[in-house]
């Protein structure tokens, strides 16, 4: 199995465009606030202007396009997994379901089984 180093080479431009991406958040935020006597569609535009403002410097960094190629290798993977089919799917559920009552169950007996050693017949309280 092969391991694969991942070198990450910041430059300042790719600095520059990430502070861009934090501004334009932090500005949209503010702008939205600062514009509160004005309508609310006329600040949620703004908003939402400021934040894909921020997306978009943040894709054009080394970081979103290394986020992208993951992206874009998770959707590869995920075409490669067998998915299972309804019935076995309903069988594994019910699997589940049978094995948290059998657990609840035995829980709860273990709990009143604790409950009778200690509080009756080490302490002798009565219920």
């Amino acid at each position: 199995m092969a391991t694969s180093q991942i070198e990450t080479v910041s430059t300042s431009a790719d600095k520059a465009k990430l502070a861009a991406a934090g501004l334009l958040v932090v500005g949209g935020v503010a702008a939205f606030y600062l514009l509160g006597k004005q309508d609310l569609w006329l600040r949620v535009v703004v908003l939402l202007v400021l934040l894909a403002a921020a997306v978009g410097a943040f894709f054009t960094s080394a970081q979103g396009r290394e986020l992208t190629a993951f992206g874009q290798d998770a959707i590869k993977e995920m075409r490669k997994v067998v998915w299972p089919t309804r019935p076995e799917a309903t069988q594994m559920t019910l699997y589940v379901f049978a094995f948290v009552v059998v657990m609840a169950l035995f829980l709860w007996l273990t709990d009143k089984t604790l409950e009778w050693v200690i509080y009756g017949l080490i302490l002798g309280w009565k219920h």
